[in-house]
């Protein structure tokens, strides 16, 4: 059993999600239950033994030092753990939180000397996944090389880069020349109909041993540009020049195919 330290993140991401909780309180610097506790727990046990535990979430009063606080919370939840394991269902990717003294939300000490079961009931478990906000992995169809950019970015995982087809720049600059602008609005689109969407631009260049102009960043720039000046929040488009660092063919390029398969642009996704 792993043990983690006061993961904001975590408490307030997973433990927002629509499941139950049950907690237990201990007496003050005692890991251990109290008799009367005790047998709270015990009868919370055999009325959930088709339940599924997901976290436990152990804390303490201001009392004493950080460390000592941190320490007692971990014991607390082990002990809480040690209770229900071989009892009830505990999900395999179980998270055990320490928050020690940061957990102390109450002016009352008595009720921040806790530790919290976060649990699935029985009749949730068809949605479990869909309340940890795991998503299924889908099989994705292989895509014909003329699928539209739509359709590249709904099957996309993220992480996957796309090739922007179309998008050429006056030499040496970074303007796009005027058959760009189909492929431009493509883009453009897709992001208007994909809200959650996140990009990183990534421009490259051929022809060359190294972009001494960052050329290839300007370009990245430049289309980030348009999709802000066409509505697009600029916190969802970042930006990347990779000059020749990752050609797809080797420099000096044998001929203008291999020049201009080198001399593109791409997009990453970030988050969907």
């Amino acid at each position: 059993m792993k043990y983690f330290g006061f993961v904001l993140f975590f408490c307030i991401g997973f433990c927002g999600f629509s499941q139950e909780q049950f907690t237990v309180y201990f007496d003050t610097n005692k890991f251990e239950l109290h008799p009367a506790e005790l047998t709270k727990l015990n009868d919370w046990i055999a009325q959930n033994k088709t339940s599924k535990i997901l976290s436990i979430t152990g804390s303490t009063d201001e009392v004493g030092s950080i460390g000592y606080n941190d320490t007692l919370s971990q014991k607390r939840v082990r002990y809480v753990f040690d209770q229900v394991n071989g009892k009830i269902n505990i999900r395999s990717d179980y998270k055990s939180i320490s928050l020690g003294e940061k957990g102390a939300t109450s002016i009352n000490k008595a009720e921040n000397r806790k530790a919290t079961l976060h649990f699935l009931t029985e009749k949730e478990a068809y949605k479990e996944n869909e309340i940890l906000g795991i998503v299924t992995p889908i099989d994705v169809p292989p895509l014909p090389e003329n699928a539209s950019l739509a359709e590249k970015v709904k099957w996309a995982k993220v992480g996957t880069k796309i090739v922007l087809k179309n998008i050429n720049f006056y030499q040496n600059t970074f303007a796009t020349v005027p058959e760009s602008q189909g492929a431009l609005y493509d883009l453009l689109f897709v992001l208007q109909n994909n809200e959650n969407l996140k990009i990183e631009i990534q421009g490259h260049i051929c022809c060359i041993d190294k972009d001494y102009r960052n050329l290839s960043s300007d370009r990245a720039k430049q289309i980030k540009r348009f999709l802000v000046f066409n509505g697009i929040p600029q916190q969802r488009i970042q930006t990347k020049g990779f000059g020749v660092s990752q050609p797809i063919f080797p420099i000096p390029e044998a001929n203008e195919v291999q020049a201009a398969a080198n001399r593109r642009v791409e997009i990453e996704i970030l988050s969907k």
